[in-house]
């Protein structure tokens, strides 16, 4: 019985495995390889949709991990968006959303596909601030006086 040179990909010690092949593969670029490199690059990307959970992370938080990852500071999330520390500020917390050009700049620069940042999540209004459930609206509230 002849053995599988790849299988599916069951641990993190496997997955960390098969990435530094593929990436061995890929630098030499042999048409002989390019079935190897295929078969790699589907096991990996399985295992990646079984295991990545960016769905479940908002995109804010998505991105303060990253940025934790890579010992990154607002200041220089601000030089790497060529935007203010402000705005910054005001995105981590919640008070702006994430523009498509600053979507595009994330995703290139984490190597992230862009969906994990362009995905709905909620702001913080500071004029809804007073009630109950702030942190859910998105709006402003119009309050009728009786």
């Amino acid at each position: 019985m002849e053995v599988l040179k790849y299988k599916v990909i069951k641990s993190e010690k496997q997955y960390k495995e098969y990435c530094g092949t593929l990436e061995d593969l890929v630098i030499r670029d042999g048409e002989s390889t390019q079935d190897e490199i295929e078969l790699l690059t589907y096991l990996i990307m399985k295992w990646d949709e079984e295991h990545n959970s960016f769905n479940e992370v908002d995109p804010i938080e998505l991105l303060t991990s990253l940025m934790r990852e890579k010992s990154l500071k607002a200041k220089d999330l601000a030089e790497i968006l060529s935007v203010s520390k402000g705005l910054v500020s005001d995105i981590l917390n919640y008070k702006k959303g994430l523009s498509k050009e600053i979507i595009r700049t994330l995703s290139c620069y984490f190597k992230v596909s862009q969906e994990a940042f362009n995905r709905p999540y909620k702001l913080r209004v500071s004029l809804n601030s007073h009630l109950k459930n702030a942190s859910v609206m998105n709006t402003r509230k119009e309050l009728q006086m009786t």
